[in-house]
């Protein structure tokens, strides 16, 4: 951290009336930003947020905390902040990380997702506010292009064509124009296990705490839904993934054939991009951890490809990318 914002820093805690107390990493993630937790001489506990702001802005974490706040939901409150050097004060949720609780005890996974699943619920009952961008056809067009600006060389050593291009994005096209898309509610867009804390001590859908939400936008439920049960990090139990789906369904009284064609859509358009993404962690940002999900990431898309809606995709992947040799490598390595 440098000497400018390391006496930014010290004002933010001195003004907290944290004076001297013990600042020690906790984590870091996939941005630029990176987590500790201050423990106060007087024994409060705080995390601080570091976010250097030539690459993060904690404005939008601000907003959305506190607009999930109002809605009864458990963000973080920010307790202090410092836009301008990238630092914010945030309550301590703890270590009960979703993914933790389930990895040491599997049983708990039914009631965990059962709540992440009520949450979602009541959050996509709520409107997204005007303002805030919108997660429409153009966005999601732009965002699986990464795959073809990362993967698709490590699949063929080389740059897609514009041949190859060009029929990507028109497959793309054609599947989301003939999705009903909502760019309305209220999409986390980072909704799963690794980002739920679990507080048994509070009640209903607060007992769930909310992390790394800065990037909600307006866009489509299914969106957060096949974020959490098609999540790259971890398998899900394909009964417990089915149940959970029939239970958010129940809860919010959608039409089960339009929501899962969505589902199938956003599931497999997420993860193409994530396939970009993870792959310009490790080229372009040496984080090779990240290419241990690869393999996952694939299976997760070609089981969403099948549905019917995504068939001029899975068309261009047969063509273009049937197989990830590199990717079950690593797998095989890991």
């Amino acid at each position: 951290m440098e000497s400018e914002r390391q006496v930014a820093l010290q004002g933010l805690l001195l003004g907290a009336g944290l004076s001297g107390a013990e600042v020690r990493p906790l984590a870091a993630d996939a941005s630029f930003r990176s987590y500790h937790r201050v423990h106060g001489l007087d024994g409060r506990v705080l995390v601080l947020m570091d976010a250097p702001p030539a690459n993060e802005d904690v404005r939008p974490f601000v907003r959305i905390a506190e607009l999930l706040r109002d809605w009864g939901l458990s963000a973080p409150e920010v307790v202090a902040e410092d836009a301008k050097a990238g630092f914010l004060l945030l309550e301590d949720l703890g270590d009960d990380l979703f993914s933790h609780l389930i990895a040491g005890d599997r049983s708990m996974a039914p009631c965990l997702y059962t709540a992440a699943i009520e949450v979602l619920a009541a959050l996509h009952g709520q409107q997204a506010p005007s303002d805030l961008p919108r997660h429409d056809r153009d966005v999601l067009l732009s965002e699986v292009a990464l795959f073809l600006d990362w993967r698709f060389p490590e699949l063929h050593g080389r740059p897609a064509s514009e041949k190859e291009t060009e029929s990507f994005l028109a497959a793309w096209e054609r599947v989301l124009q003939a999705c009903s898309l909502s760019c309305e509610t209220l999409v986390l867009r980072d909704y799963h296990v690794d980002n739920l804390i679990w507080l048994p001590e509070r009640s209903g859908n607060s007992r769930v705490g909310l992390l790394d939400f800065q990037d909600a936008v307006g866009g489509d439920p299914a969106y957060d839904v096949a974020s959490l049960l098609s999540d790259v990090r971890r398998d899900i139990e394909p009964a417990l993934a089915s149940s959970m789906l029939a239970h958010y369904l129940e809860v919010t009284g959608l039409d089960s054939q339009a929501f899962r064609a969505s589902l199938a859509v956003l599931g497999a358009q997420r993860n193409m991009r994530i396939l970009g993404v993870f792959t310009r962690l490790w080229r372009r940002d040496g984080k090779p951890s990240y290419t241990g999900w690869l393999a996952r990431t694939w299976r997760l898309v070609r089981r969403d490809l099948a549905h019917e809606a995504l068939a001029p995709v899975r068309a261009w992947v047969a063509q273009h990318a049937p197989q990830d040799r590199q990717a079950d490598e690593l797998e095989r390595r890991d």
